[in-house]
């Protein structure tokens, strides 16, 4: 795997200059700062529509806790977020070999194997580190909101949707290296992840296929225990085919 580690530190680099270092932290983070608030004002917002709307009666609603804070980040992350991405990364090797870029970094000791690999690691730790970033920001915005914020009820959703999204960084890749145009690859991705979904309908499986992990984030908020050895190791399985499949493609491809 030739030249994977500087190409990985150029890739960095090159995230830390072009507009990738703001689209993904952007949305992370408003997420994540005003997800609390949100959840702290909501009842408030709802009794007052309700009162104009029903003549003066007033609904009671429980007092929002930590626990809606987190449910706000949970339901950002699984929905907006995880769409954002798939949308994000179809241009992760799509968009290189369009410009033509590809071709000029291939004509260096970078084999094809490191070209798609250091592509895909780059985005999984933008991925990783926004998304601890933002999660921190919303442990401490509860935090101050409702002067009582747990870790763990955030951290395991966190994590188990940090374990998804490593798949969809791989199958991304993937699509993008089957897929010539970026817009095409974001579209096979978001039919992948809605294929996901339909899957996720079935017990077995949620219970035996990373579909589990899609549901997985709030059961845990809620405090349940779903099943998560079996999703989270056919999880990681299908992220190490989807990237060996990718370079497998990509190293037999036309540029």
């Amino acid at each position: 795997m030739r030249g994977f580690r500087p190409f990985l530190v150029k890739e960095l680099r090159e995230v830390a200059r072009t507009w990738r270092i703001w689209v993904l932290p952007s949305i992370v983070l408003f997420f994540a700062l005003s997800g609390p608030l949100l959840a702290k004002v909501m009842p408030e917002i709802l009794r007052s529509m309700s009162s104009e709307q029903l003549g003066g009666a007033v609904i009671q609603l429980p007092e929002p806790t930590w626990r809606d804070a987190y449910a706000q980040w949970v339901k950002n992350l699984t929905q907006i977020v995880t769409f954002a991405l798939l949308i994000m990364l179809g241009g992760t090797v799509a968009s290189e070999v369009r410009s033509g870029t590809a071709v000029m970094v291939l004509t260096k000791p970078v084999s094809r194997t490191a070209f798609v690999l250091a592509k895909a690691a780059a985005n999984a730790l933008l991925v990783a580190v926004t998304t601890l970033i933002g999660a921190a920001c919303t442990w401490g915005v509860t935090l101050a909101v409702f002067g009582e914020a747990p870790l763990r009820p955030l951290a395991e959703p966190t994590a188990v949707w940090l374990a998804f999204a490593a798949l969809v960084v791989a199958l991304m890749t993937l699509t993008s290296v089957l897929v010539p145009s970026p817009s095409g690859a974001a579209g096979l991705g978001v039919g992948i992840y809605a294929a996901m979904t339909i899957l996720a309908l079935w017990g077995w499986a949620v219970e035996h296929t990373p579909a589990g992990l899609l549901g997985a984030p709030g059961a845990l908020l809620a405090g349940e225990r779903p099943p998560l050895a079996w999703p989270l190791a056919t999880t990681a399985a299908a992220a190490v085919v989807a990237l060996a499949a990718a370079t497998l493609v990509f190293s037999r491809r036309e540029l």
